[in-house]
């Protein structure tokens, strides 16, 4: 398989087998840091900044703005579970999903918006229904330029509890530890705020 022109300029910059300044020379591994710093080192910056995160759902989605800053715990700056009854259009859910998304991208310096994948489900229209209103999120974020990450559930309680098949109590106790609240958030909101608190923990900005 051929190998790709950065991992060829590595293995050279690494064994000091290049040229520097148009001669034949020796080539330190510090130039080589300050040349590439992303190849070499890795380097990658801690996310800053605030997340919107959002836990999707027809008639209860839970909407968590956090806020991450360099030396500081993790700030909660809004919380909402979006609750629709049930006489409410489909139309109209999707509406006030895609507003309440916007609002929280036009209120606050949003720079990303996480969101928890779609679970396996047996039935057609229930996941016909979860993936619309996901859709209507995920637009409204796309809209206004802000990018979009997905993370499975898994991954998510992994980051935030430490384990993977977490209860949700645990990922209320959790994110209530974390953001330091008073009180533990409603089930939808404290999955919408581990979704932003998973992405702030793993996602890292090039350097």
């Amino acid at each position: 398989m051929p190998r790709s022109s950065r991992s060829l300029w590595t293995q050279k910059i690494l064994s000091g087998n290049v040229e520097k300044n148009g001669a034949s020379g020796k080539f330190s591994l510090r130039d080589a840091t300050e040349a590439f710093p992303n190849v070499i080192s890795g380097t990658r910056i801690p996310y800053t900044g605030f997340v919107l995160g959002i836990d999707p759902s027809l008639r209860g989605s839970g909407f968590a703005v956090v806020e991450f800053s360099r030396g500081n715990a993790p700030k909660l700056h809004f919380s909402k579970t979006l609750k629709i009854a049930r006489d409410v259009s489909l139309a109209t859910c999707l509406g006030e999903i895609y507003k309440l998304c916007a609002d929280c991208c036009e209120d606050f310096p949003v720079r990303h918006v996480a969101l928890e994948e779609t679970i396996y489900v047996n039935n057609f229209k229930v996941a016909q229904v979860l993936g619309a209103a996901r859709g209507a999120a995920i637009a409204a974020a796309s809209v206004l330029g802000r990018k979009v990450f997905e993370y499975p559930p898994l991954r998510i309680k992994q980051a935030v509890v430490g384990f993977g098949r977490a209860q949700k109590s645990q990922v209320a106790g959790m994110t209530k530890q974390i953001l330091r609240l008073a009180k533990e958030l409603p089930f939808d909101e404290s999955d919408a705020a581990a979704a932003a608190l998973c992405h702030g923990y793993t996602f890292r900005d090039p350097a």
